[in-house]
């Protein structure tokens, strides 16, 4: 292996290209069945494809531009704050069918909070207020997405 020695890669950068391009060919793969449409007249699959298209073409700069920095070890992980992402954004996807915008959205604004350890409850508060409001004038009443606001 004398010549893997050469061999100086940034870690840390790839594998979040890699991360990125593989969640946006996975949220491709989940709408597949979701018509597109046209900028006009956009289907229930153009924001998400959009998105996704985004998120991959992301993560190849991210990837491309790691193959050009000068190598960068992966240093210890909290593995904390990723488990928490992931269990807020899981909580939102289940719970918004059943219990509406609001409540989904503040249950993934709250404890996708509790991954900063700096998070204080009353900016929490705040924020999950004014972004809930913001969310639902935006997507309820703005694009038009079908979602109960509320679960009564």
């Amino acid at each position: 292996m004398a010549g893997s020695s050469n061999l100086k890669r940034d870690y840390p950068d790839i594998l979040a290209g890699a991360v990125m391009i593989g969640l946006g060919a996975l949220g491709l793969w989940a709408g597949r069945d979701l018509r597109f449409g046209t900028g006009a007249a956009m289907g229930p699959g153009f924001l998400p494809d959009v998105l996704c298209g985004m998120l991959i073409a992301i993560g190849g700069y991210v990837l491309l531009k790691a193959f050009a920095k000068p190598s960068e070890a992966i240093g210890e992980s909290n593995i904390k704050p990723l488990v928490i992402l992931v269990v807020a954004i899981a909580g939102f996807a289940f719970l918004a069918e059943g219990f509406g915008f609001v409540v989904s959205t503040i249950w993934l604004l709250v404890i996708g909070s509790l991954a900063d350890q700096d998070s204080r409850w009353k900016e929490i508060a705040i924020s999950a207020l004014l972004l809930t409001v913001f969310g639902a004038f935006v997507f309820i009443y703005g694009l038009g997405v079908q979602m109960p606001m509320l679960p009564f």
